[in-house]
């Protein structure tokens, strides 16, 4: 299904993962530094107190990652180069895992994403809460999010009301007068999906599904107690940051900034006159997000801007490049624990913040956070997930081991296609799930 096809919402949706089938998933992670390709084998899991949400076990069977052309700050810019980087990365892929891919889920950092949280509210007049009462709220709240500019990524319940009493999470046969649902809804613009649509188009391969990056990394990088009891999630690529918050197990809010560990890069090399990859070298082996005593008397030496080899490179105090690379650092931070404070979310987020992401693994960045959004930080790593390389294991592979387990969660979705409200509650294991499953059958 395309996004220029003729369905009302226009996006591809996932269906349902068979709880009892093994299913093969492949997923596409573009981003502004990489393009990632995951094959991954799903094979049905029993219920157990590690990672109780996962219904299945993952283990990658095929990956392939190239250096990413034509992306910046996670808009496409060349259709062309990333096409062919595409190409090669799903390519790389498909060797490996030794089968062929014709679908993909990929995921969307661009669009400037936007959360919002729509209530949809109906009258009872005193009846017990039935199913079709919860079709019509469910409606009530999706027709209100609907935007002629902007498509709908995520949509999910996050919780309902009686009579005004909140956080109720499954109202079925309860009485009362007047039914409401929160709705958290996140959209991106219409013409940046088309663009991504198209990339992976051109590569003679259609979009299967779509997630959000913060979601995603979300998915992959926060432990159970966190999703539950409300955590942020901070992903800092190469050129975007996104911010997602969870709470009571479902994501409820998600932001992204268009700042990331690429604008350190280019920081360095016109701060010190030096080449984008020396640049990147430098930040690498010696960049710190935190002032060092020994700073001043470490000499680093920086090469020079030029085509001659025999230019002697310049020589520098750490101190100078760890004072470019802080300032920016701090900036990308500020401006997170500023859209977090304004989000209205933070009480939830309360102590808890999970870093991820390439960028997360610059020295000293977990004191610099801890510091300036004065919370508690950990650095995430994917979770849960068989048969990745050593290389692949670290912060950098989180979205891409999101996009792998999202199916898992796309149940908890409700959008209102061809399927009515609640087609897309139906399979799963949750409450609301089961809730899905009985609507199918009975009506």
């Amino acid at each position: 299904m395309s996004i220029f096809g003729s369905s009302h919402f226009g996006l591809p949706r996932l269906k349902p993962l068979n709880s009892k089938r093994v299913h093969i998933v492949s997923v596409l992670d573009i981003g502004s530094t990489k393009v990632v390709c995951l094959i991954g084998r799903l094979t049905p899991r029993p219920e157990s107190e590690i990672l109780p949400g996962r219904t299945h076990s993952i283990e990658i069977i095929g990956l392939g990652h190239q250096r990413s052309r034509g992306v910046k700050n996670g808009v496409i810019a060349d259709l062309d180069a990333v096409e062919s980087v595409v190409r090669l990365a799903v390519d790389a892929a498909e060797r490996m895992a030794g089968l062929t891919i014709d679908s993909l889920i990929v995921n969307v950092s661009a669009g400037r994403l936007q959360s919002d949280i729509y209530t949809g509210t109906i009258d009872l007049g005193g009846q017990e809460v039935e199913a079709a009462d919860l079709r019509k709220v469910l409606a009530a709240a999706g027709q209100r999010s609907l935007r002629a500019d902007r498509a709908i990524l995520h949509s999910l319940p996050t919780g309902f009301s009686l009579d005004g009493e909140r956080g109720i999470r499954d109202p079925l046969s309860m009485f009362g007068d007047v039914l409401g649902v929160d709705m958290h809804v996140l959209t991106a613009e219409r013409t940046a999906l088309k663009n991504l649509e198209l990339c992976v188009n051109r590569a003679h391969l259609s979009v299967e599904g779509m997630v959000a990056t913060p979601y995603a990394s979300g998915l992959s990088a926060l432990v159970d107690d966190e999703v539950e009891l409300g955590c942020a999630c901070i992903d800092m690529g190469g050129g975007t940051t996104t911010i997602s918050v969870f709470a009571e197990g479902k994501l409820v809010h998600a932001d992204a900034v268009a700042l990331g560990g690429h604008h350190v890069t280019t920081d360095i090399a016109r701060g010190l006159s030096t080449r984008i990859e020396d640049a990147e070298r430098l930040k690498v082996v010696h960049g710190s997000a935190l002032p060092n005593a020994a700073d001043e008397r470490d000499i680093v030496a920086v090469p020079a801007l030029g085509e001659d080899d025999r230019d002697q490179p310049t020589h520098v105090p750490r101190a100078l490049l760890s004072r470019i690379v802080r300032a920016r650092i701090e900036e990308t931070l500020e401006l997170i624990r500023d859209r977090i404070q304004r989000s209205g979310f933070s009480p939830i987020v309360g102590k808890r913040i999970v870093l991820t992401g390439g960028a997360s693994q610059l020295t000293g960045l977990p004191e610099a956070a801890r510091r300036i959004l004065a919370r508690n930080v950990r650095v995430g790593r994917p979770l849960g997930v068989s048969g990745l390389p050593a290389a692949a294991k670290g912060a950098a592979f989180s979205t891409a081991v999101g996009l792998m387990i999202y199916p898992q969660v796309a149940e908890l979705e409700t959008h209102s296609t061809q399927g009515g409200m609640l087609a897309s509650l139906a399979g799963g294991n949750g409450r609301i799930a089961r809730m899905g499953q009985w609507l199918k059958e009975s009506f």
